[in-house]
């Protein structure tokens, strides 16, 4: 049938697909992301300016600071430095032109900021970062420059009880010649909160002040010098190395004569062992006046570490009690998950992964992301239901066009991730370019499987014959067209398997994703090549129109679906330019399958107009709305937004945690949400617990839910965890079962 020449547009459609998902890939890079070009980044939760201060022009030798000022949301906070407990600092990357450098952050008085049982230390209310620039005698922006232009990537996290992680990208122009004192006071006012060295004068180190180490498990501390206005006073100490102290722990301290002592415990997951301990002194904040203006001063000693530091904890990307479940549950899964060794897998190990992909692949054809591509498939089948050679040289070129695109998926993801990128699998799902396009070529298939236009009419004998000289390349391309919207049903029946891929060696990793495919073709295969379902096949004959118009319908459910997973990355407004992208392109077939005067009229027209809908909605289609994810968790469902380090941070206050990874391009994430995860039962036993609900949202590229996928031996969603105070967390089944996760909760 012609209908079948559209395959041929499936390989350009994923190819431009592609590139444009490379091309905005900085934009996907988090979520967050807001703002380019602009001096101003405004999210829900702060609002942050690029500031500049030149009070001589851009000059050698004269003063220039550049510095980025946040204003949080009341009760939201970002980090200092150090940041405690836990919590980023916030980065800075900046591109500045020729002779000019930036300096370090002048970081100003933190203050204490206690969560639970943890204690960060940050910033709220108003905070300048302030950052001097150092103008070399070599800067020289032309006899005709007016301004230089700065530009600043940043990345902050701003913490509530949840975490947001957040970027943005600033641009300032500069005026080289003229005064640049607008923000003086500002500037001004970050100078003084700057901590001082205890000693005027001096880089910070302070004579006879000490830090030593006592019983192997706490450092007296002694400091000379502080100023008389503290003597007598509580003072809060912010040590400048992380990982040393118990942040939160209480300890003593106090005044012997000039000399203030203090007695801090170190932290059980100490990880440095520093021998110049850098602390920042001031007075203790008062309580509650955490967004006024700190008019507090600190004092900056650098103290010498005497004692043998005891063994600290080892750094690991994996908690232990973590470690020990994944283990447990790679065990009762019957090895799938065992980790690799550097020269692969066991025998063992690979084969229950290969039989594992295989068995996913066969499962994959009742799912309805592959359905609606199958139909295409049947009608191929029904027409030549006679001819055993046609559907033998059929079935192997559908199997060749699954198994290679697998292969090729696989290795794709493979070496992103060998390059550094944070992928999983199904990423091509990510972009909404990549969705965009699979619901243009799923619409255009379902027009023309309705019989609304037939390629034979618009387009030259050569092209529409090209069916009948290449039908091995129509099976081909049907088979790549499958795995483009099969592969993110496939984690719920192989996640293990295709966890297991990150760790294996290339070959091993990419015969995992050839048995996938192969079970995939397997059905179709078999039927290729057994007579028995040949003649069972009905005889061609005019109920085949009837049954191909009919396939129509699951083509358009596609698209519905596909436009349900845009609107959820781009928004509302993403899902309505679709939509309206998708009645243009109608518009356009129709208007081309017209005969005569009228065809060259109408498709004149709708041509030109398709090109104005391209130009006006394609950039809703792309846009990231800002804290979409968040949004969606917070909507009164009791699910809050997931962010790394927040269950831990639950946990440690003695609260269980359950954690869904999920994604809307997921349709088992989907089925288990609205069955097993709204279940009453379910539900009220959460509740009962006292459990937190944390949703990461994987519709959109996130490398920090990727890393947490990956630790957890997982390349894709859905995956659902317990976390519990004391206890391994528990890695649950990919199909949730009511009994399941209600057995889970009565363990916590």
């Amino acid at each position: 049938m012609p209908y079948r020449l559209l395959h041929r547009l499936a390989v350009t459609l994923l190819l431009i697909a592609a590139s444009a998902y490379w091309t905005s890939a900085s934009a996907q890079f988090s979520s967050k992301t807001t703002g380019q070009g602009t001096s101003v980044v405004t999210t829900p939760y702060v609002r942050a300016e690029l500031l500049a201060h030149a009070p001589q022009g851009v000059a050698p030798g004269q003063p220039l600071w550049l510095g980025l000022q946040i204003t949080h949301q009341p009760e939201w906070h970002t980090y200092w430095k150090n940041p405690g407990d836990s919590g980023l600092p916030t980065e800075l990357a900046w591109t500045l032109p020729a002779g000019l450098d930036a300096g370090e952050i002048a970081w100003p008085l933190p203050r204490k900021i206690p969560i639970g049982t943890l204690a960060n230390y940050g910033y709220e209310g108003t905070v300048l970062l302030p950052i001097p620039v150092a103008v070399a005698s070599s800067f020289a922006p032309g006899p005709l420059a007016q301004d230089a232009t700065i530009k600043l990537r940043a990345s902050w996290l701003v913490c509530r009880k949840e975490c947001i992680p957040e970027e943005g990208e600033f641009t300032l122009q500069l005026p080289v010649q003229s005064t640049t004192a607008l923000n003086g006071a500002a500037f001004e006012a970050a100078a003084k909160a700057q901590p001082k060295p205890v000693l005027a004068g001096t880089t910070g180190t302070v004579p006879d002040s000490q830090a030593m180490i006592t019983d192997g498990n706490a450092l007296q501390i002694s400091v000379q010098g502080l100023p008389v206005a503290l003597r007598g006073k509580t003072l809060d100490l912010f040590p400048e190395t992380s990982e040393v102290i118990e942040n939160a722990a209480q300890w003593t301290q106090a005044w012997n004569g000039s000399v203030w002592t203090a007695q801090i415990p170190l932290s059980a997951q100490r990880s440095n062992s520093p021998n110049l301990m850098p602390v920042v002194l001031a007075e203790q904040a008062a309580p509650g006046h955490g967004a006024g203006p700190d008019t507090r001063t600190g004092y900056r000693a650098e103290l010498k570490v005497l004692g043998t530091w005891p063994q600290g904890a080892a750094v690991a990307t994996v908690s232990p009690a973590l470690e020990a479940a994944l283990k447990a549950n790679a065990a009762q899964a019957g090895g799938a998950a065992t980790s690799a060794t550097g020269s692969g897998a066991s025998s063992l190990t690979l084969t229950a992964a290969l039989l594992g992909a295989l068995l996913g692949g066969l499962i994959l054809n009742l799912m309805p992301c592959v359905f609606p591509v199958l139909a295409i498939k049947v009608v191929g089948f029904t027409q030549h239901a006679q001819d055993r050679r046609a559907h033998r040289i059929s079935g192997i070129a559908y199997t060749a066009g699954v198994v290679l695109s697998f292969i090729a998926l696989g290795a794709l993801m493979l070496g992103l991730r060998a390059a550094g990128e944070a992928i999983g699998w199904g990423f091509q799902l990510q972009s909404p370019a990549v969705v965009a396009s699979l619901a243009a070529l799923f619409t255009l298939i379902a027009l023309n499987l309705a019989g609304v236009f037939e390629f034979g009419h618009f387009l030259p004998s050569s092209v529409a014959s090209l069916q009948a000289r290449h039908p091995v390349a129509d099976s081909f391309l049907t088979g790549v067209l499958a795995v483009a919207v099969a592969s993110p049903c496939t984690a719920p029946f192989m996640g293990a398997s295709l966890g297991l891929t990150a760790t294996l060696p290339a070959p091993q990793a990419l015969a995992v994703f050839a048995a996938l495919g192969l079970g995939l073709a397997l059905p179709f295969l078999a039927a290729s090549f057994i007579p028995a379902v040949a003649r069972a096949l009905p005889r061609p004959g005019a109920w085949m129109d009837t049954f191909r118009k009919l396939m129509a319908f699951p083509m358009l459910a596609t698209v519905v679906w596909l436009v349900w997973v845009l609107g959820q990355q781009s928004g509302i407004d993403g899902a309505g330019a679709l939509l309206i992208l998708l009645v243009g392109l109608g518009l356009v077939v129709w208007a081309l399958s017209l005969a005569g005067r009228a065809r060259r009229w109408m498709a004149t027209v709708s041509v030109a107009v398709m090109a104005l809908l391209v130009w006006a909605f394609v950039p809703h289609i792309t846009h990231v709305p800002t804290m979409q994810v968040a949004i969606q968790a917070s909507s009164g469902t009791g699910w809050q937004p997931w962010a790394p380090g927040a269950a831990e941070q639950i946990v440690a206050g003695g609260r269980p945690v359950f954690v869904d990874f999920t994604a809307a391009w997921c349709v088992t994430c989907q089925y288990n949400k609205k069955t097993t995860l709204a279940n009453a039962d379910v539900l009220a036993d959460l509740q009962t617990k006292n459990v937190a609900l944390l949703r990461a949202d994987w519709t959109r590229r996130d490398p920090a839910i990727t890393a947490a996928l990956a630790a957890l031996g997982r390349s894709g969603v859905p995956v659902y965890v317990f976390y519990r105070p004391g206890k391994p967390p528990v890695v649950l089944t990919e199909v949730l079962s009511v009994d399941e996760v209600r057995a889970t909760i009565a363990e916590l």
